[in-house]
């Protein structure tokens, strides 16, 4: 990606998420991914749950691989935390630490969960202060298509992966991009175990959640910022959501050991 569209991309999702994090008075904003649904993943959701099943279940596909259970796990870009708190309910971790940027939603966080072992820290996702080998397991969905320094970051996670330990990573790029991100994980010392496209995946889940979506544009954000709003959230007919029917976007999925 070119600095100049990275830095367009970069300035426009800071407005949104800070738009979020100001006017979301009632937490009904707790995922801010794009989600993912497949006639191959069946989850049983509580009731309190099923609002947000898309975006639950993209945090999900990964848990039919590798055990969360009584493990060490971190999610970096932790974002309102909805995945993290689903994760640490529903699994049962040992310890969960949500890694966030935003300091607005780092405090939203740590007043809306109360769970004893989940606890949300402000962060650089380039320059963490974690210590090292201090997880079994690194999560990172839907965030990296943010970070400027892409190998810095990677070589945090493994830092801070202990020997044995998985990365879960699934995120988009541009289609262009992707040769980059691969040489890029090539380079990190951790070991692909498992790789996939889930465009098909994505697309499904947007035009399933599309109504709700358009219901809280509508409700949340004034009429002059509906377009932007709905962009952002990949609703059908959005540039977003055409990027993925285009496979100009490519939506992947990753499973990485430090070995």
């Amino acid at each position: 990606m070119t600095g100049i569209k990275f830095n367009i991309r970069e300035g426009l999702f800071k407005i949104w998420y800070f738009y979020v994090n100001k006017v979301d008075k009632k937490a009904e904003i707790l995922f801010m991914n794009y989600g993912y649904s497949s006639e191959d993943l069946k989850i049983t959701l509580e009731p309190k749950d099923e609002i947000n099943r898309y975006s639950i279940q993209l945090y999900s596909h990964f848990t039919t691989d590798v055990s969360i259970k009584n493990k060490d796990i971190i999610e970096i870009g932790s974002g309102r935390g909805g995945g993290l708190n689903f994760l640490t309910e529903t699994f049962k971790p040992k310890s969960a630490i949500g890694i966030e940027l935003d300091k607005r939603a780092i405090t939203f966080c740590n007043k809306h969960y109360t769970q004893n072992n989940l606890n949300f820290l402000h962060g650089d996702a380039q320059k963490l202060t974690l210590k090292d080998e201090s997880c079994d397991i690194i999560l990172n969905v839907e965030s990296s298509h943010r970070y400027p320094d892409m190998q810095s970051f990677l070589g945090e996670v493994y830092r801070t992966l202990r020997h044995g330990g998985h990365f879960l990573f699934t995120d988009f790029r541009y289609d262009y991009e992707m040769d980059e991100l691969n040489e890029q994980l090539k380079l990190s010392g951790l070991k692909v175990i498992k790789e996939r496209n889930i465009n098909k995946e994505v697309i499904t889940a947007l035009e399933l959640d599309d109504p709700r979506k358009r219901s809280l544009v509508k409700k949340l954000t004034p009429k002059f910022l509906h377009k932007i709003a709905l962009n952002f959230s990949g609703t059908i007919g959005s540039e977003t959501f055409n990027q993925f029917a285009s496979n100009e976007y490519i939506y992947f999925s990753y499973i990485l050991t430090k070995n």
